[in-house]
């Protein structure tokens, strides 16, 4: 398996649009991600595999603090560190930009992503009431220190 974690471009966008569509039931549209890769406090990053797309992550970033917006993996691609990967280069990417906190929400009900940000160094830091619709749910927010 030849994996490889880059910079998002512009052809990137339907495929990262599909994989929301697969992974999210309020899926970005492919309109929403172009706009968000031509901020400048935003950036993308794709993981892929033999030439497929197999992840995403999208971050915001103001001064010292980064946001995990989005990052998901293709189902037939979970559990094989992908996600892991893809990780390690957004605190690579957010210690060049000066962020030293990565902030992220995730469904309260979303056990396996909460324990996959736990493994990797984020921790339990509130509760969003009634934060995300579609459906209805808390938010737990985690944050992460880096270096």
């Amino acid at each position: 398996q030849m994996l490889t974690i880059r910079n998002m471009t512009e052809s990137d966008v339907d495929a990262i649009a599909f994989l929301e569509k697969q992974a999210f039931p309020d899926a970005w549209t492919s309109q929403s991600i172009h706009d968000t890769f031509c901020q400048r406090q935003a950036f993308i990053v794709v993981a892929e595999d033999d030439g497929k797309t197999v992840g995403y992550c999208i971050v915001y970033h103001v001064l010292d603090e980064g946001e995990i917006a989005r990052v998901a993996v293709d189902s037939s691609c979970r559990r094989q560190g992908v996600g892991r990967k893809i990780l390690d280069q957004v605190s690579d990417i957010c210690t060049e930009k000066g962020v030293t906190r990565l902030l992220l929400d995730v469904r309260e009900s979303n056990v396996a992503a909460r324990t996959f940000y736990q493994s990797y160094g984020f921790q339990e830091d509130g509760i969003r009431k009634n934060f995300y619709d579609t459906p209805k749910e808390h938010a737990v927010l985690m944050r992460k220190v880096l270096g």
